[in-house]
């Protein structure tokens, strides 16, 4: 991603598994105040990839935009941003 902002997705729901658009990443856990560190994740050629904070499984869905998760609410943008 060579231009833009960094993704932002977090698993306030506790799901085992989301599907997210983008390689490179970021993964905030909980939503804020209860976010672990924002982690950057880049799963390279792999379709899956697990944050080493919260144990969530990302997928690659080539379907979906870079910014766009299944479900929906797992994408996150920062409201001060």
């Amino acid at each position: 991603m060579a231009s833009g902002t960094t993704p932002h997705f977090q698993n306030q729901m506790g799901l085992p598994m989301i599907e997210i658009g983008a390689r490179e990443f970021m993964c905030i856990g909980a939503l804020p105040p209860f976010d672990h560190p924002h982690v950057f994740i880049d799963m390279g050629t792999e379709s899956e990839t697990v944050c080493p904070y919260c144990s969530t499984l990302y997928r690659h869905n080539p379907k979906l935009g870079a910014e766009q998760a299944v479900p929906p609410q797992a994408a996150w943008a920062d409201q001060a941003a």
